[in-house]
């Protein structure tokens, strides 16, 4: 009986190994077409020259996508990455945030924009964060801030633009945004002498490589990030010191919000800084390449012009002298706001996102292994004609009715959708009302150049020249 026993075992462990091999074998996965480049360099030179001169699309996107398909794999920045273009991929991913992909941005943007900031939370710190911003850009948070957004910018123009000839538009819009995103947002009366100077430090910064030595970009940015986080730690302190004490009463600037939940032991000082930092950057700098290149459009499209000037008198008729907007008022701007998304499809401020693969994802046929960086762009939607037909051509029309979902997305999607989505628009629309109502002015170079570096910009800093109307 033992020696039949025996007798069978070779034959049940060859089957237990057929089993074992037939189960656990590597599947067989299929990546995307497209070059993979020098190891770790990839074709991050490539990449970064594109970008350096706003070619992005041109010289790097578009002849890999006629090449390869919407779908391709490259290296950039040292990671594997498959690029992905097109609002049924856009959905896809930016709708599977935290389920098969999370946020991924280089090591210099997580160092100088903050660990703690919500670019980098997860989950349920993700949705703790974005929930206290919210509730400062919900209805009656935006019914505040218009008012004081107005003065803000009518204080910026008495200052700087009453008694000029010739400005430079990118570099006030900038100074104007930058105050706003503090003073209407957060609530916070800071000098912007004082502090606009380190934050562009900083974001000459974001996208270096990240080396922490002596005369490099990054070192820098590192050195202003830490003057910008001590004169904002003072901020946060004296504020929870103030409402501890029953000093000030509680209101809807975020920077109260922020603290009153620190206060509540819901965050940390460390998360209230850097979501400060944060948000500062993506409210200020993409709001105001956005306002320029809406100036270039209107400059180079007189029709359009004229039709948007009309919406705004028509606005200003309803005023008294001095009075500010409303919120009902920025509403009856519709044809603006048609105009300025038009230019951020054809100038969008960003020029995509990385995520990381957390699994192995399945997608149209393909394996993206995990751990691969996956980028998602604007140009994939914004300049493909299955979107926008005659895609290079301006047509603020193409906004009058909706358009498809996921193909227009300069503030990205899904649960990060750019939190200061509202901000911007707000930011945008009263800034326009108030220059095309109270001055004359065309563009210098209507054909500026723009670069990056690493955001966009007009390379001359977009010179108009102006002169108040008469009234």
């Amino acid at each position: 009986m033992a020696a039949f026993i025996f007798s069978l075992l070779p034959p049940f462990f060859i089957i237990l190994l057929l089993l074992y091999r037939t189960y656990n074998q590597p599947k067989k996965t299929k990546l995307p077409s497209g070059q993979m480049g020098l190891p770790w360099i990839g074709e991050t030179i490539g990449f970064y020259r594109a970008q350096r001169k706003n070619q992005l699309f041109e010289k790097f996107f578009q002849p890999r996508i006629r090449k390869h398909g919407k779908i391709f794999k490259t290296r950039l920045m040292g990671s594997p990455t498959v690029v992905v273009n097109g609002a049924t991929a856009n959905k896809f991913f930016m709708w599977n945030e935290f389920k098969l992909v999370i946020s991924s941005w280089p090591t210099s943007s997580v160092e100088l924009m903050g660990k703690n900031s919500i670019m980098e939370k997860q989950g349920e710190s993700h949705r703790c964060l974005r929930g206290i911003i919210a509730s400062s850009l919900g209805p009656t948070g935006l019914h505040e801030i218009v008012p004081r957004m107005c003065d803000s910018i009518q204080k910026h123009l008495q200052k700087n633009w009453l008694h000029s000839e010739e400005i430079s538009l990118h570099r006030s819009t900038k100074v104007i945004t930058f105050n706003i995103v503090l003073e209407c947002l957060f609530g916070i009366k800071i000098e912007p002498e004082s502090m606009f100077p380190a934050f562009e430090s900083v974001l000459e910064g974001v996208l270096a490589a990240p080396i922490n030595f002596p005369g490099t970009k990054f070192s820098r940015a590192k050195k202003a990030r830490g003057e910008i986080e001590k004169v904002l730690v003072d901020e946060v302190r004296r504020k929870r010191e103030a409402m501890e004490g029953g000093r000030e009463e509680e209101d809807d600037m975020l920077l109260t919000m922020l603290v009153a939940a620190l206060i509540r032991g819901e965050i940390t000082e460390e998360e209230v800084v850097d979501n400060v930092v944060l948000l500062v950057f993506a409210a200020h700098d993409t709001t105001s390449y956005a306002i320029s290149m809406t100036f270039k459009m209107l400059n180079n499209h007189p029709d359009c012009h004229c039709r948007l000037l009309e919406e705004h008198e028509e606005i200003a008729r309803t005023k008294r002298p001095g009075e500010n907007l409303t919120i009902e008022d920025v509403k009856k701007m519709e044809y603006t706001w048609q105009v300025a998304r038009e230019t951020m499809r054809l100038f969008p401020p960003i020029f995509g996102s990385f995520r990381k693969a957390m699994t192995d994802i399945e997608y149209e046929g393909f394996t993206i292994p995990r751990g691969w960086k996956v980028l998602w762009t604007t140009y994939g939607t914004h300049y493909d004609e299955e979107y926008f037909p005659d895609p290079m051509r301006f047509d603020p029309s193409r906004f009058a009715d909706p358009v498809q979902a996921y193909s227009f997305i300069p503030f990205g999607g899904g649960p990060r959708l750019c939190a200061g989505y509202q901000l911007a628009k707000l930011n945008i629309l009263v800034f326009v009302h108030c220059v095309v109502t109270q001055y004359n002015w065309s563009v210098v170079y209507p054909e500026e150049p723009i670069v990056m570096d690493p955001l966009p910009f007009p390379s001359k800093g977009m010179p108009i020249k102006i002169s108040p109307k008469s009234h």
